[in-house]
């Protein structure tokens, strides 16, 4: 599975570090993207609750 996040949806609200920090990191520009290239299978869960619970819809799980 891949996370994908969309920059131009992003507000910047760190919710999907603060529920899944395996996958997921704030840049210096003040937007989520991902820090791995393939999800953990420990961490699937949880980044489709962040996927589920991103207030914008800027995440993709794949």
């Amino acid at each position: 599975m891949k996370a994908t996040v969309n920059k131009s949806t992003c507000i910047g609200c760190e919710l999907c570090p603060s529920v899944c920090p395996e996958v997921f990191a704030m840049g210096d520009d003040g937007l989520a993207y991902t820090i791995v290239d393939e999800i953990p299978t420990d961490a699937q869960a949880t980044a489709q609750e962040s996927a589920d619970s991103c207030p914008v819809d800027a995440i993709a799980i794949q």
